[in-house]
């Protein structure tokens, strides 16, 4: 008969992974305390918790959660990254970490729902946040906008300009209109 501090903790990992856009698995051996409250800390600021996970536990959850792939990556030391926001800003941070700390490796995890790799969560982190992906499909839709306005203000200015030498033309005898 399982204790009951031990399902509440499996609970609290199920309702974790189904609350999280993405988790990913790290294996942290080798990191002393303050290091991992470093990373910790990074993942933080990147709407992350990070969590040391007992494996088995870890196990159970995963399994009734529905993500028997993901029992493999539990293996030897490993904690997890519960993402709540964006999933490449918390992988960022963990690549930043895992430059800082070379120890710490990243095993893979779920986004979207779906297994994905150490490489592709590694490949994860190459990409560029959310707000700026938006911020540049945003300047593409303004490109051509701007270009007709860029366009149009020319065809006043040179309007302008050639209303300009005509009165001036006009106005001073002897001169002829270029």
């Amino acid at each position: 008969m399982p204790k009951p501090d031990k399902v509440a903790a499996v609970q609290e990992i199920r309702n974790r992974l189904d609350e999280a856009g993405a988790v990913l698995l790290t294996e942290y051996r080798g990191l002393h305390v303050g290091e991992i409250a470093e990373v910790r800390s990074a993942l933080r600021d990147a709407e992350a918790d990070y969590k040391v996970l007992k494996n088995t536990l870890a196990r159970i959850a995963v399994r009734e959660a529905g993500y028997e792939g993901l029992s493999d990556m539990l293996e030897g030391p490993t904690a997890v990254a519960f993402c709540r926001g964006d999933a490449v800003s918390a992988a960022k941070a963990l690549d930043e970490a895992a430059k800082k700390f070379p120890v710490l490796t990243i095993k893979g995890g779920i986004l979207r729902g779906k297994l994905i790799s150490a490489e592709q969560a590694s490949a994860l982190a190459s990409l560029e946040s959310r707000e700026v992906l938006l911020a540049r499909i945003a300047m593409m839709m303004n490109a051509p906008a701007q270009g007709a306005a860029t366009a149009a203000a020319g065809l006043l200015r040179d309007l302008g300009s050639m209303l300009a030498q005509v009165v001036t033309s006009k106005e001073v005898p002897g001169a002829s209109a270029a």
